[in-house]
């Protein structure tokens, strides 16, 4: 299959070409303006498909067609929010040579107006889709798995790449020039306008079972989610779509310059573009939400999607829409003869094929009203995932008692040492008997643990707002923000956070220390390491328990 990709050594297109690249069906044309470029991107590439280095100018597609005669064209340039009228020529050129289309359009105007060519593609007798991308094709799917059964009345949704993604200059441009603009979205059953990154929420994104990424502050964008999604759901009422750009600072001066309403910021894309560099602090790690609102068998109901990519997967996000399609067309599901924007056809399925064995994780919290047990409020469906005697700890029961034994190590360190007389933690021992005592009260799990006489007792709860789907514990003065998460059956506690009489401290002096919980020969297992950054270990107990009650 002979797949031309436009821009296709450019910043989304080389991306595209990497996550094809175990399809040896393919045979790609990467397609540019620079021969040196197009040249020197083939010669680096190393994945199955044959690749062509193309020297090609888009306004020159009409006459380059015929003689490339490529099975599909994949549009990978852009700024699409800048083409205009005019952005359609490649959409044309492709109807008149019978050439089936794609792209990877985010700009809102640009993809709702493709549907003016579906009579075209019909008679044609072609695909044409846009938007095959984050925006809107991944976000549909999530929206159309929450949504069964369910009248959706609200859609909010946005996008944190991770800092070291390093933005195109085509795209920089694009989001620089509605900084402040007006965009039109539906809120309260109303069309309303709100400035570009005018508008802001903070939002968690946690993947049931994985370690969240740090809380966001994500601010209104102009995505064609607003335009497309309130045509598809005819029971919407509001939608709202953010991007949570890192470091936050960053993100907050655009926003407090989209208040003022003063003019575009597009003539500063390539100074931005050139400062990226020094501005790539903070974990490699990106993620992507949807939530909707409505009503499901009579009742209010709620649910969220959370997507969470590690390190340089989460810059192929954008791109797996495309994999996804291409994958279905291999196997002879081709999207239907028309043109439209990319909604309807992909399921989050077809993009689980898609990401294959990379580092991205996603999944699904149902917010399900009434008395649910802590841990089940906190890790969602990951709480079935855990070995069956942690559920059990874990159950939500009014009081629990489980005894058993553990091995207690003491750190050496003068502080250290002085740290665990402060804490009331148990002193070193080989096998010392220890019971522990679980009450569930008003959402709260009290912890009285007991080792041969020496007792110490903590608070654990859900966290709330910048602290949202982390666990809190609380020992006396000091609070730790714990993310809690899932893998074989095993639960592991990360600290994130920590505050001292309800006073933050410095993130880099947080609590260290492996703890995890696991299940084996019908027992529940622990393993707890507290220690501190200079300090080294305070103390470490691990052993076994059995419940009694």
């Amino acid at each position: 299959m002979k797949v031309l990709i436009l821009g296709g050594y450019g910043a989304f297109g080389a991306r595209l070409a990497h996550v094809l690249g175990d399809l040896p069906q393919l045979h790609l044309l990467i397609a540019g303006r620079t021969a040196t470029k197009a040249r020197a991107f083939c010669d680096a590439y190393d994945g199955a498909p044959q690749v062509e280095p193309i020297t090609l100018d888009r306004a020159d597609i009409a006459t380059a067609l015929p003689n490339l005669s490529p099975d599909l064209l994949i549009e990978a340039s852009g700024p699409f929010q800048a083409y205009g009228a005019a952005g359609y020529s490649v959409v044309q050129a492709c109807i008149d040579q019978c050439v089936p289309y794609l792209d990877l359009a985010d700009g809102r105007d640009f993809v709702a107006g493709i549907s003016h060519y579906d009579a075209a593609a019909k008679a044609a007798g072609i695909y044409v889709r846009s938007g095959v991308s984050s925006c809107p094709a991944l976000t549909d799917a999530a929206v159309r798995a929450l949504g069964q059964g369910m009248q959706i009345t609200r859609i909010t949704g946005g996008i944190a790449p991770t800092p070291r993604a390093g933005l195109g200059l085509s795209v920089l441009r694009g989001v620089l020039g509605y900084v402040g603009q007006p965009v039109a979205h539906l809120s309260n059953g109303r069309e309303i306008t709100t400035p570009g990154l005018g508008e802001t929420r903070r939002v968690t994104i946690a993947p049931p079972g994985v370690q969240p990424l740090d809380s966001t502050v994500f601010a209104m964008c102009d995505t064609p989610e607003l335009s497309v999604l309130p045509q598809a759901y005819p029971d919407l009422r509001s939608i709202w779509f953010g991007a949570g750009t890192r470091p936050q600072f960053m993100l907050r001066a655009l926003h407090l310059y989209a208040k003022l309403c003063l003019p575009p910021l597009t003539r500063l894309a390539p100074l931005a573009h050139r400062l990226q560099r020094y501005t790539q602090w903070g974990a490699h790690r990106g993620g992507m939400f949807v939530a909707v609102d409505g009503m499901k068998n009579g009742a209010p109901h709620s649910a969220s999607w959370h997507l969470l990519a590690e390190g340089d997967d989460g810059p192929l996000i954008p791109t797996m829409a495309i994999s996804a399609t291409l994958r279905k067309i291999l196997s002879g599901e081709p999207p239907a003869i028309g043109a439209q924007p990319a909604i309807g056809e992909l399921t989050l399925d077809d993009f689980r094929t898609a990401f294959g064995t990379r580092a991205i994780r996603m999944g699904v919290h149902q917010h399900i009203g009434g008395d649910q047990p802590l841990y089940k409020r906190i890790l969602g469906p990951a709480f079935d995932e855990m070995d069956a005697p942690l559920q059990s700890l874990h159950d939500g029961s009014a009081q629990s008692r489980w005894s058993g034994t553990a091995q207690v190590t003491r750190g050496k360190n003068p502080i250290a040492r002085l740290s665990a007389w402060l804490f009331g933690f148990p002193p070193a021992n080989d096998a010392t008997p220890v019971t522990v005592t679980l009450t569930s009260e008003a959402g709260r799990e009290i912890w009285q643990r007991d080792f041969n006489g020496k007792r110490f007792r903590s608070t654990q709860y859900a966290g709330t707002g910048r602290h949202a789907r982390l666990l809190m514990e609380r020992f006396g003065p000091v609070t730790v923000a714990l993310a809690v998460t899932v893998q074989n059956g095993r639960l592991d506690l990360i600290p994130q956070s920590w505050r001292v009489f309800g006073i933050p401290l410095p993130r880099w002096s947080r609590p260290k220390g492996d703890c995890f919980e696991r299940g084996g020969d019908g027992d529940f297992h622990f393993d707890v390491t507290i220690g501190a950054p200079i300090i080294g270990v305070i103390v470490r107990y691990a052993g076994t328990l059995q419940r009694e009650i």
